[in-house]
């Protein structure tokens, strides 16, 4: 089967194909694709990933891709932003914020989905120095890891519990719609933060 019908043959799929699946969340999780990040948490919950190797995987993920944004912004500036002066301009104030917020940023950046993206290349754009970004990263990454992860291992939990007879059509619409609250809420929270 090509293409997975229902939510049984999609985790299947993802048991045939562990290593690669353990490759993709690498690569998502350097880029903090938190909806990805919380299923592949509900695939750990059904055997399909193994827990323990998830939470490093995506830890590694988010640190490594965070550390490419951090050389990029202190080796290029904004230069390379030329032709997005929206982005640049975001890029320039969450730099002036890193200087006097470094650690909460640091730790918070990863969850509102407006900051995930520019805050990487900010930290380098800062004063902030390489040793002091490192050493925040990795615990900012593995809290970022174990949170979301443990979030969809745990809804993976309570939809057990929940639908324990019932088909696998159901648990689709439910985890459809928990990854569209996620990204609703994330949504929300890059309001909030743009507004202050």
């Amino acid at each position: 089967m090509l293409f997975p019908t229902d939510l049984t043959s999609f985790l299947d799929l993802i048991r045939q194909h562990g290593d690669a699946a353990y490759s993709i969340m690498f690569a998502y999780a350097a880029s903090h694709s938190l909806l990805l990040a919380l299923f592949a948490g509900y695939a750990a919950h059904s055997g399909a990933l193994d827990f323990g190797t998830l939470i490093v995987v995506c830890w590694f993920g988010s640190f490594t891709g965070d550390v490419l944004r951090f050389w990029i912004g202190r080796r290029f500036g904004t230069r390379w932003l030329g032709p997005f002066p929206r982005i640049e301009r975001a890029v320039q104030t969450a730099a002036q914020l890193a200087n006097r917020h470094y650690v909460w940023m640091i730790l918070l950046h990863r969850y509102p989905h407006g900051i995930r993206g520019v805050a990487g290349f900010a930290y380098g754009m800062s004063r902030l120095p390489w040793s002091t970004f490192l050493a925040l990263n990795f615990v900012a990454a593995g809290l970022w890891s174990c949170a979301i992860v443990c979030a969809g291992y745990a809804f993976g939990q309570l939809s057990e519990k929940v639908m324990s007879d019932a088909s696998s059509g159901l648990g689709l619409v439910m985890l459809v719609a928990f990854l569209g609250l996620s990204w609703i809420l994330s949504k929300k929270l890059d309001r909030v933060v743009e507004r202050s």
